[in-house]
């Protein structure tokens, strides 16, 4: 199946054969089910997130071997290439009008999704809270227990192929209106406050010390991060540019939920 996908993505005539037409509908259908992930977590407590850019491909190759078609849902009426996701019962998830899934994204047994959108090559994982108006852009991860609270918008990285999705791993909560694009990682059991933005670029500053330590992309498990601004200077004068702060961590001694409340208390994080 890999081998058929490199071989349609280096020549786009294949896309006509049928034989790459079946093996590219298996690896969406394969999404769909959770059994294949465009990116793979770490193995070892060491280890890092491998990019499966082969199934990104495939994903990229599956719109133009669809056709647009009109669809409707109840009295709502779609037009697009894509089906969207279907038997929820059977797959133990909460979905509430006027949720919406796309065919191709996973959703482990236990996710809620209050009104909100996640989309084809997404994996969300068990247990997992998609909030009120809350987003899934494609190929997202997104851990097991997470809360996206309202509003919230997770990037989706289709292209370059070989780049990083953005990665939620298990645990975080990620506050209202939060915005995390670029293939941002955001380590297990991280508290993202209200209105946090972090793109590739974001300078990600580290206060709780006695001098300041800054990360780019990353950020590290268990921290409490809320947005702030750094002073540059440009031609017309110097102006605050936003970027995010750490400013604690939650506590190893108690569980996640009352770690998650106590976290918020102590360092006033609005969610």
């Amino acid at each position: 199946m890999h081998e058929m996908i490199e071989l349609a993505w280096k020549d786009r005539d294949l896309l006509r054969d049928a034989d790459v037409v079946n093996h590219i509908e298996t690896v969406i259908e394969k999404l769909d089910r959770g059994e294949v992930r465009v990116a793979t977590p770490p193995t070892s407590p060491d280890g890092d997130w491998v990019v499966n850019d082969w199934v990104k491909k495939a994903v990229i190759m599956y719109f133009p071997i669809r056709q647009m078609h009109t669809f409707e849902v109840g009295p709502l009426e779609f037009h697009d290439k894509m089906k969207l996701k279907h038997g929820y019962a059977q797959l133990g998830v909460r979905v509430v009008p006027h949720a919406i899934a796309r065919y191709g994204a996973y959703l482990a047994r236990g996710v809620i999704m209050m009104p909100s959108y996640v989309n084809i090559g997404a994996y969300v994982d068990s247990d997992t809270m998609v909030d009120t108006w809350a987003t899934v852009g494609s190929c997202a991860q997104i851990g097991k227990g997470v809360h996206l609270s309202g509003g919230v918008g997770i990037g989706g990285v289709l292209e370059p192929v070989q780049a990083a999705p953005v990665i939620i791993e298990d645990g975080c909560f990620i506050g209202s209106r939060a915005i995390v694009v670029e293939g941002v990682r955001v380590g297990r059991e991280a508290v993202l406050g209200a209105n946090v933005v972090l793109t590739a670029s974001t300078r990600i500053i580290d206060v709780t010390g006695p001098e300041p330590r800054e990360v780019r992309g990353v950020v590290p498990p268990r921290s409490v991060v809320i947005p702030g601004t750094v002073p540059k200077r440009f031609p017309a004068g110097e102006y605050g540019v936003p970027c995010a702060l750490i400013i604690g961590r939650r506590k190893e001694s108690t569980d996640r939920k009352t770690s998650l409340n106590e976290a918020l208390r102590e360092h006033s994080v609005a969610v």
